[in-house]
């Protein structure tokens, strides 16, 4: 085994033993990990012999194992049985596939529910959600705790010395289907969450403002869940059961973690995310403090005609939520799902082209949900790498190419991706943004912020999705959408950027509020006039599916407002009355930098136009030049060694202007890139 790699400087002992396991894991998982979930326990003892060689012609190098196997590990309270596991390991481990081995916590067995049907979720309606599927517990149940925590323990014990074990996988996608509780217990846990974030009553008071419609409370006992009421809610009562419903749940990952860090304090812990354009519920920033790796699941939405878009937005924020270091895809499918509407076969080749285009953007590791396609259960139409007609079909062999392509590009493990371009994504703003009572619903959170990371795409530009409160130092270009609540130090973390000679974008209905969802007095966008050197007097939101025109030749939608400028030059103003002649874009320049103002939802040629200016004066640039149609993206070692990832989308050939080795085939780069497929250039 390699010698560990050193430790950070400045490291806590927490950090430091967090950055210890997770270089172990790397050290563990050699080269670019490849494999699934694989579900042992659905398939004959022949299956499972079958499973073996398969894998190994695949290249198969890690898999999850045992994430639902909980009611075959110990099928009746008490009595354990590892017999099958413990053989799956030990295969697993003579053919050299290494074992992310899951706590079997995600679906609590039929005995459990049925001794203790207290565990089960309740809505805000007061429904009891049923047994029957998954995910069927509340994470505050003290009950479900501690019978999660002893099937941890047992496993832990059994396996902690296993050489197959490379990774505990935590439960499985914490808060998919419910991520918001309102039980006895989940009332009590908010109650005792409240108390501990504002320590006296009287705090909560003033941060909620409940000196609005006699909401004041006494004592924290008065509190409920958000329930359904006359009208809207107190909405810094919503916000904050937001904050702790996430809380909850990554609270539920961490007790999990120490009970198996008590049994193999070196091994990694990790739970797979969802993060995505789809995942709202959870803030995947806090939760990342508390992983020793970052895993992700993604699933296309097929109707998506620009699917492809959405996966890079959802793999630049996963990397963001990582800190940029590199992080597994956990989860992506070979060929369709099963359980959207209509449910898409993949086309020859995209499969590759996702699994590429998530390692390009950082991702170590490709897995799959499953291994093997199953015969029965809800599942049985989601795709697997071994689908039901076998592996005389184009998905295995597909799967075997890839298998393959991923060896070759061993180099890039650790690799990380280049940007200098950033655009602050927060999940806060996101839940507070689109609360109720607002100036006008058509505000949607990711709306603007995926159009500017869209165009950014399309010109071959990575956009690191970042924290309000991460180091912006290493970026020329920094975009701010829709940031409606902020704290005055993020502001400030902003400010610092343009400052120090960064092109920094702020949008309308940002800084709007602080972390409490209290205005900020004196004029809109609150946190950031000074920075931007407006002031916004009132806002203007537009009818639905009407238009504003701005005198540059283009259109806003959704949004107005009556910008005065207070140091600030107009750049784009607005032509229609009652704004006629009211800035639309500004410009203020900021000590090396300068901080640009946009006061409306532009239409596709103001937002390239936009661009255009932000990118000329921040000087940022794709790594290289292509034809349209051709996503680009580069990773490269501290050592200097870069890699160039040139992932076609187009029906036919495109040109790439690169030199060095093509990696996927182990030949000189000829400068084109095949219809649909893939180049990783090692540059120099």
């Amino acid at each position: 085994m390699p010698s560990p790699t050193p430790l950070s400087e400045g490291t806590t002992p927490d950090t430091a033993a967090q950055e210890l396991r997770t270089n172990r894991l790397w050290e563990a998982l050699p080269g670019l990990s490849y494999g699934g979930d694989y579900n042992p326990e659905q398939w004959p003892e022949q299956v499972r012999q079958e499973d073996l060689a398969l894998m190994q012609e695949a290249g198969v190098s890690a898999l999850s194992v045992g994430i639902f196997s909980w009611a075959w590990l110990e099928p009746v309270e008490g009595s354990y049985d590892f017999t099958w596991l413990d053989e799956v390991m030990d295969n697993l481990a003579a053919t050299g596939i290494k074992v992310a081995l899951a706590t079997a916590t995600a679906a609590p067995p039929a005995w459990l529910v049925r001794k203790h049907p207290e565990i089960l979720p309740v809505t805000a309606e007061g429904s009891t959600l049923g047994p029957g599927s998954r995910r069927h517990y509340s994470p505050s149940s003290a009950i479900y705790r501690q019978y999660a925590a002893k099937m941890t323990r047992a496993l832990a014990e059994r396996y902690k010395d296993h050489p197959a074990l490379a990774l505990w996988h935590v439960d499985n996608e914490l808060g998919c289907h419910v991520s918001e509780f309102y039980g006895p217990e989940d009332t009590a846990a908010f109650q005792a969450w409240l108390s501990r974030r504002y320590g006296t009553i009287e705090a909560l008071n003033e941060a909620w403002g409940t000196a609005f419609w006699s909401q004041r409370y006494s004592c924290f006992e008065e509190i409920l869940t958000p329930r359904p009421a006359p009208t809207t809610l107190n909405p810094t009562q919503q916000l904050d059961f937001q904050r702790f419903s996430s809380w909850a749940l990554i609270d539920f990952y961490s007790m999990l973690a120490e009970v198996i860090r008590e049994v193999t304090p070196l091994v990694p812990t990790t739970t797979n995310l969802m993060a995505s354009s789809a995942t709202k519920s959870m803030d995947y920033f806090d939760w990342a403090k508390k992983l020793d790796v970052i895993a992700n699941d993604h699933y296309l939405v097929a109707a998506d005609t620009e699917r492809h878009i959405e996966l890079a937005f959802s793999a630049d924020l996963t990397r963001g939520i990582a800190g940029g270091k590199p992080w597994i895809l956990m989860e992506h499918s070979t060929s369709a799902v099963n359980w959207q509407p209509r449910n898409m076969t993949k086309n020859p080749g995209e499969m590759a082209r996702n699994s590429l285009a998530h390692v390009a953007r950082g991702s170590d590791a490709v897995m799959f949900f499953q291994w093997r396609q199953s015969k029965q259960g809800s599942e049985k139409f989601h795709s697997a790498m071994v689908p039901h007609a076998g592996t005389n079909t184009r998905v295995w062999r597909e799967v075997v190419e890839l298998g393959a392509s991923l060896k070759a590009l061993s180099e890039v493990q650790g690799a990380e991706v280049e940007s200098r371009t950033a655009i602050v994504f927060d999940y806060e703003a996101w839940w507070a943004s689109e609360l109720d009572s607002h100036p006008s619903t058509d505000v949607k959170y990711l709306e603007l912020l995926r159009a500017f990371h869209r165009s950014l795409f399309l010109r071959g530009i990575t956009a690191d999705l970042v924290h309000p409160s991460a180091n912006l130092d290493g970026y020329d270009l920094v975009i701010v959408a829709t940031l409606y609540t902020v704290t005055d130090a993020a502001a400030s973390n902003i400010a610092a950027a343009a400052e120090r000679g960064a092109t920094v974008l702020i949008s309308y209905f940002s800084g709007i509020v602080d972390e409490n969802d209290a205005v900020r007095l004196g004029g809109y966008p609150g946190a950031f006039r000074d920075l931007l050197g407006v002031t916004v007097e009132e806002f203007h939101p537009l009818p639905e599916n009407s238009t504003v025109s701005l005198d540059a030749g283009w259109s806003g939608r959704i949004w107005s407002e009556h910008v005065h400028l207070t140091g600030a030059e107009a750049k784009v103003s607005f032509t229609e009355a009652p704004l006629t002649g009211v800035p639309a874009v500004t410009r203020h320049a900021v000590g090396t930098g300068a901080a640009w103002y946009l006061a409306t939802f532009p239409d596709a040629t103001g937002l390239e136009s936009l661009l255009d200016s932000l990118i000329a004066e921040s000087g940022v640039r794709a790594p290289a030049m292509a034809a349209a149609g051709v996503e680009l993206s580069r990773r490269s070692h501290a050592d200097g060694r870069s890699y160039l990832f040139a992932i076609n989308h187009n029906v036919t050939e495109a040109a790439v202007s690169a030199q060095g080795t093509e990696l996927i085939s182990g030949t000189p780069f000829n400068g084109t890139v095949p219809a649909g497929a893939v180049a990783v250039i090692a540059e120099g």
